[in-house]
């Protein structure tokens, strides 16, 4: 027994030697870690990204097993596409068991969709407890109606709401009524094909844009440079620009507008400014001339390959990409006017979520959507993976980041009886502008008038 008990100490001994002699042989090495759990839980602790102090702080409610009606023009259901959705979908999955609720995403066909929401708001009886609904039909139509809540009390958390949106886009007399966790922005500008401008030994548009010089006056020059006659048959075979009716790109490019709130803005000096470089691109026909087509027109001229510049929106860039395999494709801002400031793009129908009236305690489905969408994303900007994609050079990808920064809305969609068309027709046909101006400002403001007053 005696002998057995020595054994048993004599290992004990052996191993605790063994252990010291590491521990002594590490030492050398580094320094020993000294810390408490205490202090090691809190250095990780303060290690972690820092507290967000903006997030609304946990709430307690039952919804009693409601379902979250989710009304948009195409289906909002989120996928698992990416790793940002799957943390969005796990968020949503333990907001449902401890609220008790479910969620259902209704899509309505573009072609009625404003339509059957706005009825349905104007009977009170509202399609869907959060609707998507474009700026031009609901402010002021239907903000002065009281048909839908203010919801900028709930969007102070900045990592998951616009703040654009709430607090620019969306107001009417100081009150923010739309709101969207999407923290990206509508990117328009030009398109170029980088193949053809080498090859007409052109100077780089991105050298442009990089000494500040990529305005009117050098858009108007680069433009006409690649109106050519490559073959000699007395024909232009190359041109520079895919089209010339450019009304709202050029107002956006100078933070101009045709309306403004309540009132007209036709005789603002940037509107003019903006009026008079659509007129010039029109009667000195620098855009390619129609050839009978419609509105897809431009957007063909480009896929053709031998036309220069074409003024579009992000969302195309997959389809010019894919048939235009053989080219290399650049971005660069739509040109800065004469009186802006910054590169722009922009939108003359801009949409977001909103909440109806009648429904009932938006203040939880505010925190719901909030909390669904706090997540830790794995993207460092905005549209990060459709610009790293589908563009192929730094100077592309960050051209198309400043025009988002600096998106502008333009107002004039909110009008319905607003002779826009006839008003952008005689610019293009040549019509002076201080005679468009003066024949419709007077229809422009009744045409605002029937909405606000």
């Amino acid at each position: 027994m005696r002998k057995n008990m020595f054994m048993l100490m004599s290992l004990i001994l052996a191993v605790m030697l063994l252990m010291s002699a590491c521990s002594n042989g590490s030492s050398a090495q580094t320094e020993p870690d000294t810390k408490a759990p205490q202090e090691e839980q809190a250095t990780n602790e303060t290690e972690k990204e820092p507290k967000n102090e903006k997030s609304t702080p946990e709430m307690d409610f039952d919804m009693g097993g409601r379902t979250i009606k989710v009304v948009a023009w195409w289906d909002m259901k989120m996928t698992d596409s990416n790793p940002d959705n799957i943390q969005r979908i796990e968020n949503l999955e333990a907001l449902k068991k401890k609220h008790n609720f479910d969620i259902e995403y209704i899509s309505i066909d573009f072609g009625e969709y404003q339509e059957k929401v706005v009825a349905s708001l104007m009977a009170g009886e509202p399609l869907g407890d959060i609707v998507r609904l474009g700026k031009d039909y609901a402010i002021p139509a239907l903000t002065k109606q009281d048909l839908l809540w203010p919801i900028d009390e709930y969007t102070k958390n900045d990592k998951v709401f616009n703040q654009k949106t709430t607090n620019q886009y969306m107001q009417y007399e100081g009150r923010g009524y739309g709101f969207t966790e999407d923290q990206s922005s509508f990117i328009s500008g030009i398109f170029y094909n980088r193949t053809l401008m080498q090859e007409l030994g052109m100077k780089p548009l991105q050298e442009y844009v990089d000494e500040d010089q990529w305005n009117w006056d050098t858009f108007v020059e680069v433009a006409k440079k690649a109106n050519k006659d490559r073959n000699n048959d007395g024909k232009l075979d190359t041109w520079g620009l895919a089209q010339t009716g450019l009304l709202e790109p050029v107002l956006y490019s100078n933070e101009a507008s045709l309306t403004k709130a309540d009132k007209q803005n036709l005789e603002d000096p940037k509107t003019k400014e903006a009026l008079s470089f659509v007129s010039k691109l029109a009667t000195e026909k620098i855009g390619r001339p129609t050839e009978g087509g419609d509105w897809t027109e431009p957007a063909t001229f480009f896929r053709q390959g031998n036309t220069l510049m074409y003024s579009g929106a992000m969302y195309e860039i997959e389809g010019i990409r894919t048939d235009m395999k053989d080219y290399d494709i650049g971005f660069v801002p739509f040109p800065k006017g004469p009186s802006a400031t910054a590169y722009h793009s922009g939108e003359s129908r801009y949409q977001a979520l909103t909440i109806p009236k009648a429904v009932e305690h938006p203040e939880q489905l505010m925190y719901i959507w909030e909390k669904i969408n706090e997540i830790d994303s794995i993207y460092d900007y905005p549209s990060q993976s459709t610009l790293e994609t589908h563009l192929t050079e730094e100077a592309d990808i960050e051209n198309a980041k400043t025009v988002a920064e600096g998106m502008l809305v333009l107002d004039h969609n909110t009008f319905p009886s607003l002779p826009f068309w006839d008003f952008n027709g005689e610019l293009l046909e040549g019509v002076s502008v201080s005679t468009v101006i003066e024949k419709y400002k007077a229809p422009f403001q009744a045409s605002i008038d029937e909405v606000y007053k």
